[in-house]
Parts: structure tokens; sequence; C-alpha cells
């Protein structure tokens, strides 16, 4: 079988706790499980030898798929010289997964449910797993009902209609004619090696898991899709999406669910992103709070208050991202076995940011907690102290040079970006003092901020450039400097925030428009593509601008580059417009919902 060709080939499937991603051929070549982070079961995304789980036609076929009406159960449409057949995919819920819980009762099982629409088609099950990022080769063993996996700390159990046998080569496989209104069901289960297995599952048993998961999917939606403005099929599917990248039983919210997809091919730039940063707060909760409900945003803030808070001790700045759990040790390294997506090592496991200083943390989170004020009123007091905390980081290490929003591992620098999020910090703390039991705290804040004002006006404005630059004393510009006027940093009609936007349409975008994060050397080897949401600022900026005929352009062109099912990974290659890095990309659906909602308001004021 050949190697993954495309990352826009493939399709997400969630149980909200774990993740795999399935290519238009209908193979699963991705899935880490129980957790987002877990080690991989199939990992021929990264490596052709890594494991994968193909169930299709034996021959060629037309390939069309969506998502379910209202889930991420993916349906794909094989139509063969032959006959029809159709593949639902899904990663199922447990019995009590439903409306507010979605997720939580995961029983950690992939069910696959292949269907004769018309004619008969020969397809082909063929199962070769491989865990721990491809290093263990299982031992299959006949079980009643079905086959088990040993091998390693996870077994699988695997249930099928199919007639599977194992082949020469120890690995599942079966040929089988599927007719008009046959019903064949496959499904694989995790399980302990150490404890007693679970039973194989019957046709009944399968088919009603996947059922089971529509409904829970679509209860879900019933009570958080309720956007009604414009963009009303995009907002509502990017809240969809966050949720599915939500691990419920904590609230925390991957930033991808893969590793070292590239942001070049054949490059070294390939990084972990299947962690929380608290960076994606505030936004997060912007489109949660648009696509999604109150609900799912109070979960992920009481998230991050507990993991910083909790891991803070005596540091004096706030860790940048932690482990779905709340873990905050997740160092990095390299998986010298795997050969990389098309080429592209090394693999990494693990984030070394996690050690990085980046002040702007705090703005993230006081930003979060503004949002959440008029709903929580006044926050409670371990909340409300570690917030006063947070606050106080920014006051007391606004000055300091740190590794910026980007996580440019070079020497720390003045960023104009980290500088504003300290800003951000004290006038949200300012602004929800009461809520904090903060009021003496204040006047501080008040003179701090200020003073933060200052420099930035002064230090991070360039007249040679005309614009506010990455970093005090630098000539380069920075698509987040977008952010100074999202932010309010400063008004629409300030003469410098026009120059700086304008500034970055025209310096810092290639032949579609498309928006690259900066040009300045970092320290790295390799290119980049452009950052898919540093495009949706600028929507979002044009919009504040009153430019909406460039802001709408603009928008349109960036989610023209979704795949067929919509969704964007973290970078656009300039030259193709293909999509690089790892996919999907929260950050970049939280950047799509949040340009759709400024949009619409600009267009015509506040929505329900």
């Amino acid at each position: 079988m050949e190697p993954p060709r495309s990352i826009d080939d493939y399709a997400l499937l969630s149980d909200c706790q774990g993740s795999a991603l399935v290519n238009r051929e209908g193979s699963i070549d991705w899935a880490c499980v129980p957790r987002f982070d877990s080690p991989s079961i199939f990992a021929r995304l990264l490596d052709p030898a890594a494991g994968h789980w193909r169930i299709g036609p034996t021959g060629e076929a037309s390939v069309s798929r969506e998502y379910l009406p209202q889930t991420m159960v993916l349906r794909t449409r094989f139509e063969c010289a032959t006959g029809v057949v159709e593949l639902t995919d899904a990663m199922v819920f447990g019995p009590d997964d439903r409306g507010h819980r979605i997720g939580h009762g995961s029983p950690h099982v992939i069910v696959r449910r292949l269907e004769g629409v018309s004619g008969s088609v020969e397809c082909e099950l063929d199962l070769t797993a491989r865990s721990e990022y491809g290093l263990i080769r299982p031992s299959w063993q006949m079980a009643e009902g079905g086959y088990v996996a040993r091998g390693g700390p996870q077994a699988s159990v695997v249930s099928s209609d199919m007639g599977i046998e194992i082949d020469d080569a120890g690995d599942l496989r079966a040929t089988v004619a599927v007719a008009e209104g046959d019903v064949l069901l496959t499904s694989m289960q995790l399980a302990s090696p150490f404890s007693r297995r679970p039973d194989p599952l019957g046709h009944d048993a399968m088919d009603g898991l996947v059922d089971r998961t529509i409904e829970g999917w679509r209860s879900w939606a019933e009570l958080h899709q309720s956007y009604r403005g414009r963009y009303a099929d995009i907002v509502r599917f990017g809240g969809m999406l966050l949720q599915a990248l939500t691990y419920a039983p904590t609230g925390a919210i991957v930033a991808a669910p893969t590793t070292s997809l590239p942001e070049t091919i054949g490059g070294t730039r390939n990084w972990d992103y299947r962690y929380c940063w608290v960076r994606d707060a505030s936004f997060t909760l912007d489109a949660l709070w648009v696509a999604a409900c109150p609900d799912e945003a109070g979960r992920f803030f009481d998230f991050l208050s507990i993991a910083t808070g909790r891991s803070r001790g005596n540091h004096e700045h706030l860790q940048i991202l932690y482990g779905v759990g709340g873990e905050c040790l997740l160092p990095e390294h390299e998986l010298e076995h795997l050969a990389g997506f098309a080429g592209s090592a090394p693999v990494r496991i693990g984030n070394g940011a996690w050690q990085q200083v980046q002040l702007d943390t705090s703005g993230e989170l006081l930003g979060a907690a503004s949002l959440l004020a008029d709903q929580v009123g006044t926050f409670d007091v371990v909340t409300a102290r570690f917030l006063v905390s947070a606050a106080d980081i920014a006051m007391r290490e606004w000055r300091n040079p740190d590794s910026g929003i980007w996580e440019i591992r070079g020497e720390p620098r003045h960023y104009v970006y980290s500088k504003l999020m300290c800003w951000v910090a004290l006038d949200r703390a300012i602004a929800i003092a009461d809520a904090l039991r903060a009021a003496e705290r204040v006047d501080e804040w008040t003179r701090v901020r200020d003073e933060i004002r200052d420099a930035i006006e002064t230090e991070g404005w360039n007249e040679s450039v005309g614009a506010f630059t990455q970093s005090f004393g630098s000539d380069a510009l920075d698509a987040s400097n977008l952010m100074l006027g999202i932010t309010g940093f400063l008004d629409a009609d300030d003469p410098r925030l026009r120059a700086t936007v304008e500034a970055i349409a025209r310096g810092l975008t290639d032949d579609h428009g498309l928006v690259f994060r900066y040009l300045a050397g970092d320290g790295l080897p390799g290119d980049e593509g452009t950052f898919t949401i540093c495009s949706f600022w600028l929507v979002r900026a044009l919009a504040q601008l009153g430019d909406l005929e460039r802001a709408e352009a603009l928008f349109q062109k960036v989610i023209g580059f979704a795949n067929d099912l919509g969704l964007l990974a973290e970078e656009v290659e300039a030259a193709t417009g293909g999509q690089l890095g790892n996919f999907p990309q929260a950050f970049t659906h939280i950047g799509l919902v949040n340009a759709a909602w400024d949009l619409d308001r600009a267009r015509t004021g506040p929505v329900d």
C-alpha cells in the first residue's frame, strides 16, 4: 500500500478522549487511544510500516465522504464499476454519553460498518496493528467471535462479520463480496493485557454502538448548536470540532490530535501538538461562547485554573502547556525508528516548549477569566487568589525578555505581543477586580498597565517601518501584532493600527493573500507555510477597520483551503495551496469561528 499522499486526505474520528485519522481509501492511518497523547496503535501516517486498518473496495472507486449531520461520524461512499458500498466509521460513546456529558464514558472502541448500496463490490479488510508508535507487532489469537492481539502494554479485541483470517505475516485479512442490502460490521476495542479482556462484540452490539454514537453527537448538538448568524454551518462545525478535540474527563482541548506532521514536506519543523496550550484559552473561549455554550467554556477554564494553579509552585511565570490530564512534565524526544510523514523527520513526542518562558500566558488566562466573569459572578476564593497572582506575575515580569508566542527556539527577546498580553492581563484584572475580591490591587495594576502601554507605544513602534514590529528595536513584522486591535489595545480609528495592519497585509502575505507568522530568522532550519490563524486574524483586523469587502474576500479565500470535510491544518503551503502541519488544528478552527463571528457582527450587529 502506498504511503500517505496529502494531509488533506484525512478525516478525524474522536470519542472526546482519543482520536483516529481515516484517509479517503478507508484506511485508519493514525489512532491514539485511550487518550489523545497515548502511544499510537496505527501510525502509518508517520511511517509506511507503522500500522493501519483499511476497509474498502479491492479495485478502483470514485470516493465521496461526509460527516453525518450534527455528528463526527464519518460516511465514505465508494462508487465502483460493479456497484456502490458505504463505510460508516465511529469512535463510539458509552451509554451515558449524551448532552453535557458527551465522551465521559467512552469504551474505547472503533466500529466500522460496511453497507452494500447497489450491485456487488469485492471489498477487503487489512488490519496491521503496530502499537507503541510502530515498535510492537502484536500476536493475534483466535477467540470466540473474534481475535485478540497481545503484545506490549495494550491488548486489542477485534470482532467482525467479514470472515477474518490471520495471514502468513501474522496480520488480519479478509476479502468479501458486499451485495446490495448487506451490512457487515467490524470493531476494535482496547483492553489491558493484565486484566480480563472484554468479550468480542456481536453484530447487533456493534450496530447499536454506531447508532448510540450518532444519537450522542446529535443530543450534544441540540443543546449547543444554537448559533443563528451568518456562516452558521461553519460556526457550528467549528464548535463540534472543538468538542471532538476536548478530553472529556478534564475539559482540556488539544491543539491537534497528531504529532510531527511537517510545516514543510521533508523539513524538520515537526512538533507534538497533542497537549493543551494556555495561550489558546481566550481565543478558545470566544469560539466556544459563539459555537457551543458557556458550559464548555466553563469546563475549559476550570481545567486551566486547576492545571496552572497547581503546577506553578514557586516559579515566577506560568507554564504554557499541559497534558490533557493536567500533567506538567512533557519531555520531548525523537522516535528515530519512524521515517516521518512523506519522509519528514524527525518524529517527536513530548514538547520541549513546556520549559520556555512565555510572558503572554497571564494575558490569555485573565482574558479567559474576563469572559466568564459575567456568568460566574464572584470567583471562588482559590480561583480568585490564583488569578490575582497571575496578574501580579504579569506586573512583575513584563520588562523581561521571553520566547514569544511562536515559541522561537533562540535567544529571548522583548516581543511586542508578549508585552501586549501583559497589558491585557492587567487590563482584564482591573475590569473584574470585584469578582476577584481585589479592589485594593487596582491602583497598582493601573499604574503598571499604563507603563506597559507607554513601552509598547514608544519601543514597539518603528517609525522607519511605519508599523509595530516583532520586538523592541526590530525591523521585522509579525502577524501577532494584528492582536493590537483585536484585544482593544488600539482603537479602530488609531492610524497606527491601520498602518500596522496594512504593513502586514503587504509584507507578510503570499500570492494567495494568506499570512505568514513572520519572515525573520528564528534559529531553526527550513521554511514554513502561511499560518492559517494569522490569516483569520487579518480578516478580523480588516473587519474592525471597516474594510468589510476585503475581510469577506480573504475569509472566503482561506476557508477555500479546507479539505472536502471542512477540516484545516495549521498552515497552507504557499507554492501549492496544500495543507501543512498538525491536523486538524484547533487554533485554526478557533480563528475561523471568531473571524466568522466578527464578520457577522460587523455586517449585521450583535446576533443571538
